[in-house]
């Protein structure tokens, strides 16, 4: 199957024929693919830390809304359809003793029989209701992947983890932060509510050029930038914490699930 040429293609495609792409080598950022289905964060321990995980994501909801949790050594589930968590993401990051392992297109030659898998919610899922109503998504439009940026607040520590909260960037005209607010609130399973508009001083940004993780965006002029939780923060917290071995999706590509975007908006 031929990768799709353009935004219309990949919006178009069905999360089956995504991950399919995904499990033949195709690496790329999964923002705008896959219209109106949701799509995840990963982040895999072992059993052992699996509870501090659960722990860590129940007392940080905003970053971590936990969507999904499989058993031990499992690697697939209902958000996954025919889909395993080992190779249908475009990439992973590897995760050894407290320190980044590098990226890899599958983690099969890692994998171990204690893993827990956990899927929690991902901003990608509400751009569409962002871009529908009219709202402009640098980083799609752009072409790259959405900037991620490690703050100076500290999440609520569980046990052996602890970390930083970290949030993903979207420029947004000063004249419709009103309404991103409002259409992101009624999504609260993947983030919900912007946490931070304007000034990313106050949250230890120095500067929005150079994010820790994804790609710079330009900001069009009368823009704010408007400053989401992300799922990148329990990655985070592993590095922070000494896991052993932990896997991760690479930032900005993620796990395309089967479940409709309508199944995580409230009224």
């Amino acid at each position: 199957m031929s990768a799709p040429a353009g935004p219309a293609q990949r919006s178009a495609l069905l999360p089956v024929r995504a991950r399919e792409l995904f499990r033949g080598g195709l690496v790329t950022p999964t923002a705008g693919w896959c219209d109106g289905f949701a799509q995840a964060n990963l982040v895999v321990v072992p059993r052992d830390w699996a509870f501090e995980l659960l722990l860590f994501a129940q007392r940080n909801p905003k970053p971590c809304p936990v969507l999904a949790v499989l058993d031990a050594g499992e690697v697939t589930g209902p958000v996954l359809g025919d889909g395993d968590v080992r190779t249908d993401l475009p990439l992973y990051s590897l995760y050894r003793e407290g320190e980044a392992a590098g990226t890899r297109e599958d983690v099969l030659d890692v994998w171990q029989d204690d893993l827990v898998t956990f899927a929690l919610g991902c901003s990608f899922t509400f751009e569409a209701a962002l871009q529908e109503a009219g709202i402009p998504m640098a980083h799609i439009d752009q072409g790259v992947n959405v900037p991620m940026y490690r703050t100076n607040l500290p999440c609520e520590p569980a046990g052996r983890l602890s970390g930083p909260l970290v949030v993903s960037m979207r420029p947004i005209p000063a004249d419709r932060v009103a309404d991103a607010v409002r259409i992101t609130s009624r999504y609260p399973a993947v983030h919900g509510a912007p946490v931070h508009v304007g000034a990313p001083g106050e949250l230890g940004i120095r500067d929005l050029s150079a994010p820790d993780y994804g790609d710079a965006v330009q900001i069009p002029a009368g823009h704010l930038p408007v400053f989401w939780a992300c799922g990148v923060t329990p990655q985070a917290a592993v590095l922070e914490s000494g896991v052993p071995v932990a896997i991760g999706h690479a930032p900005g590509h993620m796990l395309v699930t089967d479940v409709p975007n309508w199944r995580y908006q409230v009224p």
